[in-house]
């Protein structure tokens, strides 16, 4: 999820309709898993704090775009996966 300015900041919407009973059920869950899943878990909760840290903010207008964009995708643009094949084949 995109960081965002204002009122939101800091929130993610997967999160917004979670009560702490319920992530605490989760997280009892996630301590069933291998430890090697485990280990994922924690490192993406420690990237989530470090984002929290970041500055780096979209502005209310900046992420209403990035909506935008999302939800009508500009069908001139190229997938990554053929933009890298084109490069490729170019022999560069």
């Amino acid at each position: 999820m995109f960081p965002f300015a204002g009122p939101a900041a800091g929130r993610y919407a997967i999160m917004s309709g979670m009560t702490r009973d319920q992530v605490k059920t989760i997280l009892d869950r996630v301590l069933t898993w291998p430890t090697e899943r485990q280990a994922d878990v924690a490192r993406v909760v420690e990237l989530m704090e470090e984002q929290d840290k970041s500055e780096l903010r979209l502005t209310d207008k900046q992420a209403a775009e990035v909506r935008r964009r999302l939800a009508i995708p500009n069908r001139k643009t190229l997938p990554a996966e053929q933009v890298f094949k084109r490069f490729r084949s170019s022999g560069t």
